[in-house]
């Protein structure tokens, strides 16, 4: 007896259809799967870049605040007393509070200016002069970023972005006695919170701690 070989032709109509209706079954799920990775996947990438600002600001305004301390020079020096301070911590103050240049008019207000002694090396004796740190919003686009402004002496002042994303409502300065007062605090705080796309608001706060007595 002689067997019948099925024809190779292709698919019958009831077979597509059940291809058809299988393959939506699987692509469904499978479709939320690899949407929900991707919105992980943008999630992550968010918090990584709050995070790494937070490091980048923290490192920065730490080594500002202990250097914090203008000495008043101008008065006749006392034996055995150490030279008297200067206000030294400015709040939202404008590119020349004080007398102390940094930035043009057109540089926003900053929220704290960080003031400290600084020499000229290169004159003999070295000439004593002031750094100004200034730490200041600015909009970018959308994005709200928080600038650090630096000027020493009569160099150029070095301005960079050290957070971006900022709730500008968000930015407080604090410190662990009067911020302006002649002698200055021993620890000065800066805070606010960045938000970005859909991760929850990153709260950051910066803490330093004045080397100088």
């Amino acid at each position: 007896m002689r067997l019948r070989r099925r024809g190779d032709a292709g698919f019958t109509l009831v077979e597509l259809l059940v291809a058809v209706a299988i393959l939506g079954v699987i692509t469904v799920p499978l479709a939320n799967v690899v949407i929900g990775m991707l919105r992980n996947t943008g999630d992550t990438a968010d918090r990584l870049a709050l995070s790494h600002d937070a490091q980048i600001s923290a490192a920065y305004f730490g080594a500002d605040a202990a250097a914090t301390g203008v000495r008043d020079y101008s008065l006749p020096p006392t034996p055995g007393a150490p030279v008297p301070y200067l206000p030294s911590v400015q709040l939202n103050a404008a590119f020349d509070a004080g007398g102390q240049v940094c930035g043009t008019p057109t540089t926003p207000v900053a929220a704290v200016r960080l003031l400290s002694d600084d020499y000229d090396t290169s004159a003999s004796p070295p000439a004593a002069r002031v750094s100004v740190v200034g730490y200041y919003l600015t909009t970018t686009g959308t994005v709200r970023e928080l600038h650090r402004i630096k000027c020493v002496g009569s160099s150029p002042p070095v301005d960079l972005v050290v957070a971006h994303y900022v709730d500008p409502a968000s930015v407080a300065v604090t410190c662990s006695s009067t911020c302006g007062a002649t002698t200055p605090p021993q620890q000065i705080t800066l805070s606010f919170t960045s938000v970005k796309g859909t991760v929850a608001a990153y709260p950051v706060t910066l803490v330093g701690q004045r080397r100088q007595s």
